[in-house]
């Protein structure tokens, strides 16, 4: 009895942990600003269970019945966490309110189980031990889900799976409780029938988990989904209407088929063209491989290394027959080196400099990825660039986040650089904008490699020319501690909305 006990510890307390862990996850994939997300996520559960565990003073009988009826309550409001919380963001049932309504309920359930349970085995071991060994194993059960939620369960199960699993481990716990316990529990057998209705209504989402996927994140897209899957970094997500393929990354649109062409090309060739002899190539992020495609195109280029994070973001476009098409199979040229890794450290560790250097990661709408424009990251960058180098960077718009965009320019001006900022119009974004740097002004391309589709030499002249509603506006630098860019982008986008 005593291992069963403590395994049941073990268990409540990893489920406790995957919740909290589910939630913040959720709203960050949802709403962006990781760190704000989770933070707040986390204050709110602790503070929920400080709740719980001031409450369980008064529950005073029925102990063991208590504490089977909260295992049960916390694996139905658990299991079905983030299915309420993709349906209410999809559904506009206000998301927030949703969210810390989830958190603040488990967590004020999971405050209660601790100090029920020691209350329930206070007379059966002493109390120093009990205490000792119920909270070492809650620590270590913290730990475990910590250590399976990014690289077990994001990746393999998906974070609607994920939950309906755990919550049906902590109706199994309560379940069990029934029988460890059974001479303290007065209507055992109501309790145990309640335990298997929650089990079979949890199980029945656990086993339609990818319909329910499905039917909750079709309400964040206008198009049919054809494609979705999470890996330990991103929820990717392709749609699909009529010949239109769109890819999302957390919700947040990285191409159009339809006019991806435009971004891509306005990307890679004014600065590859720009290059005297672009023989070895560095792309940063842009797992799709569509930048890759463009630089191809290129025959001076003899090598290409890829750096990005997701493997998962690179298997899909290496195997994926609709997303090869698009990619003209890029990523399996020879000529490509890739190389799954976090580019800031990677270009900390590894040696070597580079003709060309295309830095596509996505919008800084959060600190993970707000790092990647910032001083730091700039003066790395410039370590690896050639002499007569340039380099490019994705810089959203500089219409629709005009701070954001201008404060990506004056960062990489100030690292000693010289900036030449321009901007092109892809109908699924609208005005979008890049960087170009380098040590030197270079002259604008008149000449490029054949299968353009947008860029010409005209056009390429007037991408670097500026309306007065995107001109240039007073901005701080983006440094690695202040991170202001993730500010600024947060408040134009959300001006933009209002």
């Amino acid at each position: 009895m005593t291992a069963a006990l403590l395994v049941s510890v073990f268990v409540i307390a990893t489920c406790g942990l995957v919740y909290e862990l589910l939630a913040g996850t959720v709203a960050s994939y949802l709403v962006g600003d990781t760190v704000t997300q989770f933070s707040l996520v986390i204050g709110t559960y602790m503070f929920s269970m400080g709740i719980g565990s001031y409450l369980s003073k008064y529950i005073a009988k029925g102990l063991v019945a208590r504490f089977v009826q909260v295992e049960m309550l916390v694996g139905l409001v658990g299991g079905f966490s983030t299915t309420a919380l993709f349906l209410a963001f999809g559904e506009g049932w206000g998301f927030h309110v949703v969210l810390y309504l989830v958190v603040g309920v488990v967590g004020i359930l999971v405050g209660l189980e601790i100090p029920l349970l020691l209350r329930i085995l206070k007379d059966r071991f002493q109390f120093r031990n009990l205490v000792s060994e119920i909270l070492s194993l809650d620590y270590l059960g913290a730990l475990a889900a910590s250590i399976l939620f990014p690289l077990v369960l994001v990746p393999k199960l998906g974070l609607i799976r994920s939950a309906f699993l755990f919550g049906l481990l902590n109706v199994g716990v309560a379940l069990w409780g029934t029988w460890i316990f059974a001479q303290g529990i007065g209507a055992v057998r109501l309790l145990r029938a309640q335990c298997v209705v929650i089990l079979l209504v949890l199980l029945a989402g656990f086993v339609f988990s990818d319909r329910l996927t499905t039917y909750t994140e079709q309400g964040l897209y206008t198009d049919d989904i054809i494609l979705a899957r999470s890996s330990q970094y991103q929820r990717i997500v392709l749609t699909r209407r009529r010949s239109d393929i769109r890819l999302f990354l957390n919700g947040h649109l990285q191409f159009a088929s339809q006019d991806e062409y435009r971004y891509h090309e306005a990307l890679v060739h004014p600065g590859l063209a720009m290059v005297a002899a672009p023989k070895r190539v560095l792309v940063l992020g842009g797992g799709d491989g569509m930048a890759i495609r463009e630089i191809l195109k290129d025959p001076r280029v003899e090598s290409i290394t890829h750096v990005d994070l997701d493997p998962m973001m690179i298997h899909l476009f290496q195997t994926n027959s609709l997303l090869l098409s698009l990619n003209q199979r890029s990523l399996l040229s020879p000529k490509v080196h890739i190389v799954n890794a976090d580019a800031f450290v990677w270009l900390n560790d590894t040696p070597g400099t580079f003709d060309f250097i295309v830095v596509d990661f996505p919008d800084p709408s959060n600190f993970a990825l707000g790092k990647l424009y910032t001083t730091a990251f700039y003066q790395r960058l410039m370590t690896h660039l050639a002499p007569n180098g340039r380099f490019v960077v994705q810089s959203t718009s500089p219409l629709f986040a005009r701070r954001s965009y201008w404060c990506i320019a004056e960062t990489i001006r100030t690292v000693g650089l010289v900036t030449q900022p321009y901007h092109v119009y892809v109908p699924s974004f609208g005005e979008w904008g890049f960087v170009l740097a380098g040590r030197d002004r270079a002259t604008l391309p008149a000449h490029f490699p054949p299968g353009m589709r947008y860029l010409n030499a005209d056009v390429v002249r007037s991408m670097f020319e500026f309306a007065l509603d995107m001109q240039p506006v007073a901005v701080e630098v983006n440094h690695l501690n202040n991170q202001i860019l993730v500010h600024y982008y947060d408040e134009d986008w959300h001006n933009l909305a209002q």
